[in-house]
C-alpha cells in the first residue's frame, strides 16, 4: 500500500516541491529515508502520540517513509502533518475523498494534534502555485501569508483532525482569499516616524533626501545626541514606496527568516533594521549549517542602520565589502550553495572621537593625542571608499528645538525623491541591473556625469585644497547627478557639483587633525 502527497524544502529564498511517500510492507518497524535531519526523525514521536491522542489506530506493519529528491537534504519540523495524513490514510484505514497528492501540505505537530506554525510559507505557496498544485493545507496562523498568492486554494488548519476532515469531505473549509493588492496600497508608506517631527538639522535632511533620492550609502558623524539616530529611522519614509514585486521578494525573505510573526500578510514598507555592534558574522550577512538569510538580507529593499560603526568588529564590516558591490550575497557550504539577495542603503553614524566631543561648538576633546586618528582608522578606507556621503551633524540649539515652525513632512521630501528616481529609471531603462546613480560602474559615471570646464576647475581645485582622495572623485560625479536629478536639471550645475564637494568629510586630508 502506498500513500504520495506533497511538501517542500526551501533552499535560499526558492523552495522546491518534496514528494512525501508513505508504504507499507510485510515486517515491523518505521524508517525514514531521503537525507531526514533530526527534527524530521523526531518527526515519528511527535506523529504517532498525536494519532494515539487522535483515536487513531495503526496497522503495525514495517513502514518505510520517502522524501525525494532522495539527494537534497530535508530539514525542521513542517513534514509532521503530510506523513501524518498518508499514515492516516493507508495505516489507519481512514478513505479521503479529495485527492490528497492534489495538495501541498505542511505543518508542525504537537502531541495533541494541534498544529503549530512553519516558516517560509510563501515561497513555498509561489511554488506550489507554478507546479499547478490545487491547495496548500497549512496551519491557520500561516494562511494569511500564504493567501497573498492568488490561484491557489489555501486551507489554514488548527489541528491534525481539521485536515483529516477536510480531506473527507465531512467538513467545509472556505480558501481564504485576500485581495493583496488593496492590503499593499493601504499599507504603502505608513511610517510612523516622520521628518516633520525633527527640528532644526536641515543640512542633514537635505544630506539624507540626495541620499535617498539616488540610493546613495551615507554616514553621519557628530557628537552624542546630536540626533544622528534619530534622523536614521525616518530615512525609510522619504525612500520611494515598494513596488509590488519589491513587496513580495522582501516579505519572502523575511518568511524564510522567521520575522514575518503570526497571521502576517505582505511587507508594504521597506525595511529598517538596525543590528547592535556585537553583532557576528554570519548574523549580518546570513549563515549557518542550513544557511538563512542575515541582517543586509532582511534590509533588502531598504535600510541597514549601523549605529556607532567603529564600535563593530572589523571582521564583520569587511564582510560587507562584496554585498554592497553585488547587491547579493552568496553563501557556501559543503552540502549546498545559496544566494540571498542585499541591495540596501547603508547607513551609518559614528562618533567623531572616543569622548564624542571632538570638532564640538561648546564642548572640548578630552582625547589624548592621536586618538581621534586611531579611532577613525577603525573603519578601513575600503568600506569608506563605498560610502558616498559624509556628513557632519552638529547639535541642535535651544532655539531650534523650542521652535513652533512647521517642518516639511516626509511625504512631501518623498514626492521629490520619487520624481528623481523616475528620471533615473527612465535614464537607465537600457540597463536592467541599474535603477538608481548609486549603482552606476565607473565607466558609466564619464557618460552621465558629464561637467563643463569650470566645473572641472572647480573639482580640481577642490581636490587640490581640501586634501581630497582620489577615490572621492567618481563618488562626488555620482551625488551631483543625483543633485542634478533633485533640481530636475538636465546637465550637473557648477553649484551641484560644490554641494556635493561639501558631502566629502572624511576624506579630507588632516581631517582628525
Amino acid at each position: 500500500m502506498l500513500a504520495t502527497t506533497f511538501g517542500a524544502a526551501v533552499y535560499g529564498v526558492e523552495a522546491k516541491l518534496i514528494t512525501v511517500e508513505v508504504s507499507l510492507i510485510k515486517g515491523a518497524g518505521i524508517s525514514v529515508v531521503g537525507l531526514p535531519d533530526n527534527a524530521v526523525k523526531e518527526s515519528l514521536q511527535r506523529i504517532d502520540a498525536a494519532l494515539k491522542n487522535g483515536g487513531y489506530t495503526q496497522d503495525r506493519k514495517k513502514t518505510v517513509i520517502n522524501l525525494a529528491p532522495a539527494d537534497l537534504r530535508k530539514e525542521g519540523s513542517a513534514y509532521d502533518l503530510p506523513i501524518a495524513l498518508c499514515l492516516i490514510n493507508i495505516s489507519c484505514g481512514v478513505v479521503f475523498e479529495k485527492e490528497i497528492s492534489e495538495y501541498v501540505i505542511l505543518g508542525e505537530l504537537a502531541l495533541d494534534g494541534s498544529l503549530r506554525p512553519i516558516k517560509g510559507v510563501l515561497p513555498i505557496a509561489i511554488e506550489a502555485r507554478k507546479e499547478g498544485k490545487r491547495g496548500f493545507i497549512l496551519p491557520k496562523e500561516n494562511a494569511s501569508e500564504a493567501s497573498i498568492v492568488n490561484n491557489l486554494d489555501v486551507i489554514g488548519v488548527d489541528s491534525l483532525q481539521e485536515a483529516v476532515d477536510f480531506l473527507k469531505g465531512t467538513l467545509e473549509i472556505k480558501p481564504l482569499i485576500t485581495d493583496t493588492r488593496d492590503i499593499f496600497f493601504h499599507s504603502l508608506n505608513d511610517y510612523e516616524a516622520d521628518f516633520s517631527h525633527v527640528q532644526g538639522q536641515e543640512n542633514i535632511k537635505r544630506a539624507l533626501e540626495i541620499a535617498a533620492a539616488g540610493g546613495h550609502n551615507v554616514i553621519m558623524i557628530g557628537p552624542p545626541g546630536a540626533g544622528k539616530t534619530m534622523l536614521a529611522k525616518r530615512l525609510p519614509s522619504i525612500l520611494p514606496p515598494l513596488t509590488l514585486m519589491e513587496a513580495l521578494e522582501t516579505t519572502k525573505i523575511h518568511s524564510v527568516a522567521g520575522k514575518l510573526g503570526n497571521r502576517a500578510t505582505l511587507i508594504a514598507r521597506r525595511p529598517y533594521r538596525s543590528p547592535h555592534h556585537t553583532i557576528s558574522d554570519s548574523a549580518l550577512v546570513g549563515g549557518g549549517s542550513y544557511p538563512q538569510p542575515g541582517e543586509i538580507s532582511l534590509a533588502h529593499n531598504g535600510v541597514l542602520f549601523l549605529d556607532e560603526l567603529p564600535e563593530f568588529k572589523r571582521t564583520v564590516l569587511e564582510v560587507m565589502r562584496q554585498p554592497l558591490e553585488e547587491r547579493k550575497v552568496s553563501i557556501s557550504r559543503s552540502r549546498m550553495s545559496v544566494d540571498f539577495p542585499s541591495s540596501f542603503m547603508l547607513v551609518a553614524s559614528m562618533n567623531p572621537c572616543p569622548c564624542g566631543y571632538y570638532n564640538h561648538p561648546d564642548k572640548d576633546c578630552t582625547c589624548p593625542p592621536g586618538a581621534v586618528e586611531k579611532y577613525l582608522n577603525r573603519v578601513s578606507g575600503p568600506l569608506l571608499d563605498r560610502i558616498d556621503l559624509h556628513v557632519e551633524v552638529t547639535p541642535v540649539s535651544f532655539d531650534q528645538i523650542s521652535s513652533t515652525r512647521k517642518n516639511e513632512s516626509s511625504e512631501e521630501i518623498r514626492t521629490r525623491v520619487t520624481e528623481a528616481r523616475e528620471r533615473q529609471v527612465e535614464r537607465f531603462k537600457k540597463h536592467s541591473e541599474i535603477y538608481c546613480n548609486a549603482m552606476m560602474p565607473a565607466e558609466m559615471v564619464k557618460e552621465v556625469c558629464q561637467i563643463s570646464e569650470p566645473g572641472k576647475a572647480l573639482l580640481k581645485r577642490a581636490m587640490e585644497r581640501l586634501g581630497l582622495s582620489a577615490r572621492a572623485y567618481d563618488r562626488i560625479l555620482k551625488v551631483s547627478r543625483t543633485i542634478a536629478d533633485l533640481a530636475g536639471t538636465e546637465n550637473i550645475q557648477n553649484e551641484q557639483l560644490a554641494e556635493a564637494i561639501q558631502y566629502r568629510s572624511l576624506d579630507r586630508e588632516n581631517w582628525a587633525g
